[in-house]
């Protein structure tokens, strides 16, 4: 998952700094993800603090993007696409 803040929406409540402290932080009067922070988000319990976080924010400033998983993770290093289900 990426995680980030737009600082143009961003009016510094620090609710993403409350519920995840791990991943946010509050500076300069401005909610930022933490270096490493992104990282961090792969643990589950993390990951939920940040997606409440996001549905929180009360000016809507916290972006997620999901990441494609790279083709070497579809289980062949020749993989072109994802494996069907």
């Amino acid at each position: 998952m990426e995680v980030s803040v737009d600082r143009a929406l961003c009016y510094g409540s620090a609710e993403c700094a409350h519920r995840a402290p791990d991943v946010f932080a509050f500076e300069d009067g401005y909610g930022v993800v933490r270096p490493g922070g992104v990282r961090t988000a792969g643990d589950p319990r993390i990951r939920e603090a940040v997606l409440e976080a996001a549905e929180k924010c009360p000016s809507q400033a916290i972006v997620l993007r999901e990441q494609a998983a790279a083709p070497e993770q579809w289980g062949s290093p020749f993989a072109s696409r994802p494996p069907e289900a």
